[in-house]
């Protein structure tokens, strides 16, 4: 299902969406209405703009925070016009094994990877934004837990926020699956997330985020 409050964008998005092969249950212009279509269809994927009615701030991404926190099983991906990070942060606060995404609405343009990002966080996915995830790594502060890693592990991290599994990051920086994988472990280590706690790539990409 779909929410955007501008008229000529939901009409578009619901004509590429149908023809990518889905089905569009509802189509909302604010986000009371988002949560009542989400609530009433159960979508396998809701997509929503940040900035709806009746303030055009940011209902659309408290109707996800909230949407994610009540159901867990709700995949959400969320368009921005801007590259806000702490956005993207306090999307992927709230616990859930769904798939989540926070995609520039200029992505919708690149039609493949627009595509690639509905059909993986609706597979359980996280996607962010690969300039939402640049942008982060150029913030810096005097207390950042990641100074800790190292360039390459900076790289996989950054990969991992985009949502990419092991084998997609061995491809793109070149290196093996199991050196990947090493890198995981030094990273978890380093930002001290205990091997007790199976939510520990989600947690490191938090950490990036928020960092």
């Amino acid at each position: 299902m779909l929410a955007e409050d501008a008229t000529l964008m939901r009409a578009g998005l619901v004509s590429l969406l149908e023809g990518l092969g889905h089905t569009v249950v509802a189509a909302v212009g604010d986000g009371d209405s988002m949560m009542a279509a989400a609530r009433e269809h159960r979508p396998d994927l809701v997509i929503t703009d940040v900035r709806m009615p009746p303030s055009f701030s940011d209902e659309g991404l408290r109707a996800a925070v909230t949407l994610r926190a009540s159901d867990p099983s709700a995949a959400v991906l969320v368009l921005s016009q801007y590259a806000a990070t702490a956005y993207a942060a306090e999307l992927l606060g709230p616990s859930g094994r769904a798939g989540v995404g926070y995609l520039l609405k200029d992505r919708i343009g690149e039609i493949a990877d627009f595509s690639d990002a509905v059909s993986r966080v609706a597979a359980g996915e996280t996607v962010i934004d690969p300039d939402v995830v640049r942008q982060l790594l150029n913030r810096r502060r005097t207390t950042n837990p990641l100074d800790r890693l190292t360039t390459r592990e900076r790289q996989v991290l950054g990969q991992m926020a985009e949502g990419h599994n092991n084998p997609s990051i061995a491809r793109t920086l070149g290196i093996s699956d199991a050196a990947v994988a090493k890198h995981i472990g030094n990273i978890f280590t380093k930002l001290d997330l205990p091997e007790a706690d199976g939510h520990r790539r989600v947690l490191a990409v938090l950490t990036y985020l928020r960092s």
